[in-house]
């Protein structure tokens, strides 16, 4: 089994068969310091996987590359930033799934169009979950949907209010498969997991991150994988489409993009810089320290997966009349 991460490697020397035009990228450039646009907190995965990335392009470019948080309304402040940014490859955006494929459905006015952004790489990727605590007393998901069908209203689960993956995961399954839940939001994914452990909260719908130190001290049980393969971390636990619930398919991933009217000879060159050192084995292996798969994808893979997980979460959000002020 493949997953739909893998369909989008493609090897450097590919790309560059590929692009024509990548040899007349400007001799020279960059000339300036590079700005890498976080649109969520410091210290998160977003800005931890765009650091490591900067340490070494900053080699490969002889440049700096400055890295800016810019932050509010579900990553929609800073997206909103790189956007209207020069078109002239000194600005890029790195970014989560929120504000590339989600919050084009989920807010009524943005004052950015996420199709507009110029596509250049996927870096990494990380698996949600359907994770219950193990007090529950559920093994596989058809146990999960049994027991909520006898309890219709009475199950719940937590996420990080609204809009959030785990949110939008949540009402996925409830479609998929005719139950319903309740939904305690929070400030936070930490704060999930600490009242999953208190027995507060039954499920949870969001990544392995935080919650695979309690599914290995047997705290959580961690019922699917929303991939099409299973997670190198978890191998015995089943994808969805193995655990009885095909097309849930749910993961995290962060890009790396940049202005309307970007010159593609320069999204090329960027891609191609970005995806040989994601494959760096000091770099693979630090981004997946923090739960994370590299990935790396050319820029026309990258634009039509992130065009499919549009349409995805479009749907969800229609078909549930989720919307953020």
């Amino acid at each position: 089994m493949i997953s739909r991460f893998a369909t989008l490697a493609f090897s450097v020397a590919a790309l560059v068969l590929a692009s024509p035009a990548f040899a007349q990228a400007p001799t020279g450039f960059p000339a300036k310091p590079v700005r890498f646009i976080i649109p969520f907190p410091g210290g998160g995965v977003n800005d931890v996987l765009a650091r490591v990335a900067a340490e070494k392009l900053q080699e490969r470019w002889g440049q700096p590359i400055i890295i800016e948080s810019k932050t509010g309304a579900g990553g929609s402040i800073g997206a909103n930033y790189a956007y209207h940014a020069e078109p002239d490859g000194y600005t890029l955006l790195v970014s989560a799934t929120g504000p590339l494929a989600i919050n084009p459905s989920l807010y009524k006015q943005l004052g950015y169009r996420a199709e507009e952004f110029v596509p250049i790489t996927v870096l990494a990727s990380v698996p949600n979950l359907i994770t219950v605590r193990a007090e529950l007393g559920v093994d596989t998901v058809a146990a999960l949907v049994k027991l909520a069908k006898a309890n219709p209203g009475k199950l719940t689960y937590g996420s990080q209010g609204v809009g959030s993956t785990p949110n939008l995961n949540a009402n996925m399954f409830m479609n998929m498969t005719g139950t319903q839940f309740v939904h305690v939001p929070y400030r936070g994914e930490t704060l999930v997991v600490s009242d999953m452990l208190g027995g507060h909260v039954d499920m949870f719908f969001g990544n392995i991150s935080p919650v695979l130190p309690h599914y290995r001290d047997g705290k959580f049980k961690i019922l699917a994988v929303a991939d099409t393969m299973r997670a190198p971390a978890i191998p015995d636990v089943p994808t969805t489409a193995e655990a009885g619930l095909p097309g849930f398919l749910s993961t995290a991933w962060f890009a790396v993009m940049g202005p309307p009217k970007l010159p593609d000879v320069l999204a090329q060159r960027f891609a191609a810089d970005f995806i040989e050192v994601v494959r760096m084995p000091d770099v693979a292996a630090r981004y997946r320290a923090v739960g994370t798969e590299p990935v790396g994808s050319t820029p026309a893979r990258t634009g039509a997966f992130i065009r499919e997980e549009i349409a995805r979460w479009r749907e969800v959000i229609v078909r549930n009349n989720i919307q953020v002020e």
